[in-house]
């Protein structure tokens, strides 16, 4: 006898902000929402969940108190059709803490660790998405072939709302304002 497995029926059509924010925590974690519809990411490594909680930890001590770093939860990006992203790492107004959803304008820094499989979307995708809503800074991390991760810096032109190149880090990153911080990413 075979066990056949079928996926549920949320995944294959357009799902509404009301029918996501009815959903529990479990429901939502692991998955993303783009242009309306499910889109599942595999599990992340324990290096790639390693350096976001090393590079969030950082942030968030360097952030003071007007601001937070955290790992895991939704940004809203847009409502119709429905689009929330689960960055690596959000940098986020303190003030906003107990605001569902966290929208692009609590956003100041968005951090997408690059895992095989999601080379294309963090590279193209969401740089864009990103953008187009409106989030100040972007870092993009490739997890290089000698274990010293890259950091790709950009920052939003808000006349073109695009992104423009800022500088790439590696091992030791010193992050413009609003966030002067030092991260040793040589422990990873």
């Amino acid at each position: 006898m075979t066990v056949e497995s079928a996926p549920p029926a949320w995944m294959h059509q357009q799902i509404t902000a009301v029918e996501y924010d009815s959903w529990s925590e479990e429901q939502c974690a692991g998955i993303e929402i783009v242009d309306g519809m499910v889109v599942v990411s595999p599990s992340a490594s324990k290096r790639h969940n390693r350096l976001a909680r090393i590079l969030a930890n950082s942030l968030d001590a360097a952030a003071g108190p007007d601001w937070n770093a955290d790992i895991d939860f939704d940004v809203r990006l847009q409502d119709v059709p429905l689009t929330n992203r689960r960055p690596d790492v959000v940098v986020y107004r303190a003030d906003t803490i107990d605001l569902t959803p966290t929208r692009p304008e609590h956003v100041v820094l968005v951090v997408e660790v690059v895992s095989p499989g999601s080379e294309t979307t963090d590279r193209i995708v969401k740089v864009d998405q990103y953008a187009k809503a409106g989030i100040a800074f972007y870092w993009r991390v490739e997890q290089a072939a000698t274990g010293v991760p890259l950091i790709y810096t950009y920052i939003l032109d808000p006349a073109t709302m695009t992104y423009r190149t800022g500088d790439i880090f590696t091992g030791v990153v010193t992050a413009s304002a609003p966030f002067p911080v030092e991260i040793d990413l040589s422990e990873i």
